[in-house]
């Protein structure tokens, strides 16, 4: 074997070599991406595959599906008028929990058609809703499950009452409310005035 052959193998390992380590990259670097786009949801489809390469292409999928909807936030009349709602099926839980579930699933389905979601499907409803709210979709499905559930007559007041509550953390994130506005509402329901910036009294 001469010196030109010698030369031309290890030129073909190298660029293999290389080939690889910029392909490991690659894929490392779409991971990170995805998982800090999709945070919980991304951990919740590498188990639901069982495979990284199954769940990355399945939650790229969804990341180009959702560039080709056209989502729009609420205007601040419409945003009123869907917190008023809310905090009416809230009010109207105490008297009848099972009429103010199915009315909070109607309206969250109401506000994400508003918005320019896709309703029809409950499953490609929440796949869509998991790119822009990776961190509130999983409360969607079990707050859905409770429901059908609720249809059926085997929620408990206690399902029922956690359905209400993990239909408002999708509902907040819909109507565009800030951590510092949750905290203010929540304040103002108990009774409590709202904590001011700064350290102030």
């Amino acid at each position: 074997m001469n010196s030109t052959t010698v030369m031309v193998i290890v030129a073909v390992v190298v660029l293999i070599v290389v080939i690889a380590l910029i392909s490991m990259i690659v894929r490392r670097g779409r991971s990170q991406r995805l998982k800090s786009r999709f945070g919980p949801e991304y951990e919740r489809t590498m188990q639901e595959t069982g495979n990284r390469t199954k769940a990355e292409k399945d939650l790229e999928s969804r990341q180009k599906r959702r560039e080709q909807l056209e989502i729009k936030p609420l205007d601040p009349g419409l945003r009123e008028r869907y917190a008023r709602e809310w905090h009416q099926v809230q009010a109207d839980f105490v008297d009848a929990p099972s009429d103010a579930v199915r009315g909070a699933d109607q309206l969250i389905t109401q506000v994400m058609r508003e918005r320019g979601y896709p309703t029809d499907n409950f499953e490609q409803r929440s796949s869509d809703v998991s790119v822009d709210h990776p961190g509130v979709v999983e409360d969607y499905r079990t707050a859905h499950k409770m429901s059908m559930a609720n249809r059926e007559n085997r929620a408990s007041t206690e399902d029922l009452r956690l359905a209400m509550t993990h239909y408002r953390s999708l509902f907040d994130d819909l109507l565009g409310k800030s951590e510092t506005t949750r905290e203010s509402e929540a304040a103002a329901s108990r009774g409590e005035r709202p904590r001011q910036q700064g350290g102030q009294s």
